[in-house]
C-alpha cells in the first residue's frame, strides 16, 4: 500500500494525476462555490480547489470533492482507492472487499507527539472568528453555512476508555460557536450521553483535513467502544502521530490542517438545519435544537486546506466514503458467516438506500429463497447494515457496482411474490422516503429483493444465454475489440 500521511500530501497527489483545478479566480462563498463543486460531481471532473474565497481570511483554501467520482472513465474510484493507499485500477467491488479487510487488523494505539504541523498558528478565545473562514452556504434552503461537511469530530468518554473519530455535519453558529448534530444511537452521542451523566460540558475537537484514510475510517461503522484511532493505525501498520490540544486533553492527528477545539454545552441549545442531505433533498424550513459547541481555541497549518463535501444527490462523500465503508463493513460480516458470496457493493445511484450482494452461481443445494432471505436478515442485523432499507441478492454473473446490470437483474429477475417485506425494523432516520413519525421514531419495514435464479440447476440445454456482447465466445469478444479501431471506431 502507499498510504499519504496527510490531507496536504493526498492534495499534491492528486495534483500529480491530474485531478485538482486550481480556482485563481475569486469565488463567493455564498452559494457559489458549492455550485461550482457540485457540477464538478455530475459531470464528473477534477477535484476544484479554491485558492481565492470572496470576504474571507488570505491563505485559506478549500478543496471541493475531495473524494468525488474522477474523470478518469477507466478508473472512476481513483480518489477513494489513493485514500486507502490502493492501486489506481482497483475496481469498486475491489476497494469493498479490500476495505473490508479494515475490521480485522490488530489496532496500534495512536503515538503522541510533542508538536505537529496544525501547531504552526494558534488563536485562542474571542481571537478565533469562525465566520472569516471560508465556510460555505451550501444549499437554497440550508439553515446556515457548514464548517464541517468532511472533517472529522473527535469526543472521548469521561473515563478515556473510548476515542470516537467520526463525520458529523455542524452549522456554523456564531464567531466562536457552533451547532453541532448529537444523534443519541450513534457513537458521538452516546459519549455525549455520558458526559451529560455526569452533567460536565464534552470536550471536543473538529479536525479538517485529515490524512484520507482517517476521513474514510470516520465513515467506517466499527463496533461502539472501538478507537478509530487505534484501527486506522492497524490499517498503516504504525502509529498515527498525535498531539495534545491548547484547552482540553483531547488528541488530535498532528497533521491536520486546522483544529477547532472546545466543549459543547449540555443545555445551551442552538437551532441547526436544514441541509442538503445524502439522499438527494433539502428538506427546507425546518431546523431543530441542537446542543451549542463553544470553541476555545483553533490551530492551523499554514495556508491550510479546508475540504468540501456537496451533500446531496449523488455522487458524492457521503456515496464514495461511507457508502464504501458500509458495504464493507457489511461485507465482513457476510463473510465470517460463510455466506457463498462473491461481492458487494452500494450503487451510487442509490444514494447509500440499496446494498446490493452477488451469490456464487455454483451453490449446490440451496434454498434460493431461503438463501436469500438469511443474506438479508444478516445484512440488517449488522451495524452497517443499520443504515441500509433495501437489499438485493443477485447471482453472480452481475456486477454489484455496474447500475445497467442491477437494474436488468431487478427487472427480470426479480418476482414481486419474492420480495420480503419485515416491518418493525430500526431504521437510519435520514432515509430519504420516511415519513416524519417514522423518522422520530426510527422505525419502517425494510426490505429484501430476491433476484436469485434457477438457472444454475437447470440442465445444460435448457440454460439461457446472455443476448449481450459479453454473451459471446471470449475468443470472439478479444478479437473485436483488439480491431475496434480498425474498423472505423474511435478508442474508447
Amino acid at each position: 500500500m502507499q498510504l499519504m500521511k496527510s490531507f496536504r500530501e493526498y492534495v499534491e497527489k492528486l495534483e500529480a494525476c491530474g485531478e485538482i483545478v486550481p480556482v485563481t479566480k475569486e469565488v463567493d462563498w455564498n452559494l457559489e462555490m458549492s455550485a461550482i463543486t457540485r457540477h464538478a460531481y455530475d459531470l464528473p471532473s477534477a477535484a476544484p480547489l479554491f485558492k481565492n474565497i470572496k470576504d474571507c481570511t488570505p491563505g485559506f483554501e478549500v478543496l471541493g470533492a475531495p473524494v468525488g467520482l474522477s474523470p478518469d472513465k477507466e478508473h472512476p474510484f481513483k480518489r477513494v482507492a489513493l485514500s486507502l493507499g490502493l492501486p489506481i485500477d482497483t475496481s469498486a467491488p475491489g476497494i469493498v472487499k479490500a476495505w473490508s479487510e479494515l475490521a480485522d487488523v490488530t489496532p496500534i494505539p495512536p503515538r503522541e507527539v510533542e508538536t505537529g504541523a496544525c501547531k504552526e498558528n494558534k488563536l485562542f478565545g474571542k481571537d478565533v472568528d469562525l465566520t472569516k473562514l471560508p465556510v460555505p452556504l451550501i444549499h437554497y434552503g440550508d439553515g446556515g453555512r457548514y464548517i464541517n461537511t468532511y472533517g472529522i469530530f473527535i469526543a472521548r468518554t469521561p473515563d478515556g476508555s473510548w476515542v470516537n473519530w467520526a463525520i458529523s455535519r455542524a452549522m456554523l453558529d456564531g464567531p466562536q460557536t457552533i451547532a453541532g448534530v448529537v444523534i443519541p444511537t450513534q457513537d458521538f452521542g452516546k459519549i455525549y450521553a455520558e458526559w451529560k451523566k455526569i452533567g460536565k460540558e464534552m470536550p471536543f475537537a473538529l479536525c479538517l483535513g485529515v490524512d484520507p484514510a482517517i476521513a474514510m475510517i470516520a465513515g467506517y461503522p466499527l463496533p461502539s467502544r472501538i478507537s478509530e484511532g487505534e484501527v486506522i493505525g492497524g490499517w498503516y501498520g504504525e502509529p498515527v502521530d498525535v498531539v495534545k490540544c491548547e484547552t482540553n486533553d483531547l488528541l488530535v492527528p498532528a497533521s491536520s490542517e486546522i483544529v477547532i477545539e472546545g466543549f459543547a454545552s449540555l443545555d445551551h441549545m442552538v437551532p441547526e438545519g436544514p441541509m442538503g442531505e445524502y439522499g438527494g433533498y433539502v428538506w427546507s424550513g425546518k431546523n431543530k435544537p441542537v446542543p451549542c459547541f463553544d470553541v476555545t481555541a483553533m490551530t492551523y497549518r499554514d495556508n491550510p486546506i479546508m475540504p468540501l463535501c456537496v451533500a446531496g444527490v449523488p455522487t458524492e462523500e457521503n456515496h464514495t466514503n461511507w457508502g464504501i465503508s458500509i458495504a464493507a463493513s457489511i461485507q465482513n460480516v457476510l463473510d465470517k458467516k460463510g455466506f457463498p458470496i462473491k461481492e458487494c457493493f452500494i450503487p451510487m445511484e442509490s444514494a447509500a438506500h440499496w446494498f446490493v450482494v452477488s451469490v456464487d452461481r455454483s451453490r449446490e443445494n440451496e434454498d434460493d429463497e431461503e438463501l436469500a432471505l438469511e443474506i438479508g436478515k444478516a445484512v440488517f442485523a449488522s451495524k452497517g447494515g443499520s443504515y441500509i432499507p433495501k437489499v438485493i441478492v443477485v447471482d453472480d454473473d452481475i456486477d454489484p457496482s455496474n447500475i445497467n446490470q442491477v437494474v436488468w437483474a431487478l427487472a427480470t429477475r426479480h418476482h414481486p411474490d419474492r420480495r420480503v417485506a419485515i416491518p418493525d425494523q430500526y431504521i437510519f432516520p435520514l432515509v430519504a422516503y420516511l415519513s416524519a413519525e417514522e423518522k422520530s421514531e426510527a422505525v419502517s419495514t425494510r426490505v429484501i429483493y430476491n433476484c436469485l435464479t434457477p438457472f444454475h440447476k437447470w440442465p445444460k440445454e435448457r440454460q439461457p444465454v446472455e443476448p449481450s456482447f459479453r454473451g459471446y465466445p471470449k475468443e470472439l469478444q478479444e478479437q473485436v475489440l483488439k480491431n475496434w479501431e480498425e474498423y472505423g471506431f474511435k478508442k474508447d
